[in-house]
């Protein structure tokens, strides 16, 4: 039988590929490891934030009842007569829970000097509680999110180094997929490809946790890095749309401004306020939550914003609306959301998913359950990969001092 002379060849270039992937995998993951240990079990403990808030404040969740909330008229009234030398800058509700206040001072310059947030009961304006945080203080999910943003570090060295970090980590999600890839497929290469060996030494099941717990929540995992990648790269953010929508470059955001003119004003800010958010949930009566912002009184281009949540702790299907203060004639909105999501596009639907995508919430609760546990595999992966590595270079360690005793 005469030999085919290419097949050494390629099972040599086969070889070579091989060692460059186990290389790339062993180095790329010994060097971004602790980062991405941090990425993934910060973001593992802030996909519940929201919920874990709640229970660990029963006054703010209210009973869901049959009448409209109070109108944003009356929000300024309660704030100004608690804090009457201070601004109010924004109001936020979702259903079942308290309307929060974002109230910062006048002065612009000054405006992250000190923030409150009034916890309001949106049927009867009760103030719950509220929270006074200073300058450079933190709670504890604010805390977590810096960490899983730009690791606590200045945020100008922290992000860049997260973002990367994050790149990194789906080329270690591809190049452990082909290590992982059996040569032959036999019953044996499956139940170890697929199945975890529990009954096994120590070493063998952190072997196991590794290959195994990495295949399944590959999917996972690359989804939830590939939409992290949005807010932070540039170049990949720009080309991920470019190549969604066949070609067409990402919409620019444009700030939307009122008319300076005040003499064109037709309503005082209350009666503005009030008109806007009555005008913008009207066409979504069975709205589950939104977000306006009040216009700075010193600045007489500042917009009123009105962002609706037709579905409670979703935010891809928002819709936003943009009134001039002085006269409430609905301005255009550069970007995503200038219009409606069932008419958006392809690549801006997805893009507008991003969020709900990166947490989970796209699913839903069952979503989130999903984006927690993989979030946790993946922050395990840094540590039973070293593992891997470190009792491999023992052993080699141990027998090469072996050979030479002998």
């Amino acid at each position: 039988m005469l030999s085919n002379p290419q097949q050494p060849k390629k099972k040599k270039a086969d070889s070579t590929l091989m060692r460059i992937n186990k290389w790339l995998h062993l180095w790329l993951g010994l060097s971004s490891g602790i980062i991405v240990f941090i990425v993934c079990i910060t973001g593992c403990i802030w996909v519940f934030h929201e919920e874990i808030t709640a229970l660990l404040e029963p006054r703010t969740r209210i009973e869901r009842q049959g009448r409209s909330v109070i109108p944003p008229s009356q929000l300024m009234q309660i704030a100004s007569e608690l804090y009457p030398d201070k601004q109010l800058r924004s109001a936020n509700y979702q259903q079942g829970r308290t309307v929060n206040l974002g109230i910062s001072d006048k002065n612009e310059t000054s405006r992250r000097a000190e923030t409150i947030t009034l916890k309001i009961n949106p049927y009867t304006g009760e103030v719950v509680s509220k929270e006074i945080r200073q300058e450079g203080r933190t709670d504890f999910f604010r805390f977590i999110l810096n960490g899983h943003r730009f690791l606590w570090l200045p945020y100008k060295i922290g992000r860049p180094v997260v973002n990367y970090a994050t790149l990194v980590f789906v080329i270690l999600l591809i190049t452990g997929l082909i290590w992982w890839y059996p040569k032959k497929w036999n019953r044996s290469t499956r139940n170890k490809s697929f199945k975890v060996k529990w009954g096994a030494s120590y070493k063998r099941l952190n072997l196991d946790l590794h290959n195994v717990l990495g295949f399944y929540s590959l999917l996972f995992l690359a989804a939830i890095a590939l939409t992290g990648m949005v807010w932070g790269i540039k170049w990949y953010s720009e080309g991920l749309y470019w190549v969604t929508s066949a070609g067409k470059p990402l919409p620019e955001y444009t700030k939307a401004e009122s008319d300076s003119l005040r003499q064109n004003t037709l309503y005082r800010p209350h009666q503005a306020m009030d008109i806007a958010w009555q005008q913008a949930i009207k066409q979504y009566p069975k709205a589950e939550g939104f977000y306006y912002t009040f216009p700075d009184p010193n600045q007489p281009k500042s917009v009123i914003y009105v962002y609706i949540y037709p579905n409670s702790g979703q935010f891809y299907n928002s819709r936003s609306f943009a009134f001039d203060q002085h006269t409430l004639k609905e301005l255009k909105q550069g970007g995503l959301n200038e219009t409606d999501y069932a008419e958006a596009s392809f690549a801006s639907k997805l893009r507008r998913m991003n969020y709900d995508i990166h947490v989970g919430s796209i699913l839903g609760f069952p979503g989130k359950v999903l984006a927690f546990l993989f979030t946790l595999i993946g922050a395990s992966l840094p540590i039973t990969g070293f593992l891997i590595w470190w009792w491999r270079k023992k052993g080699f360690r141990k027998a090469k001092k072996n050979w030479k005793t002998d």
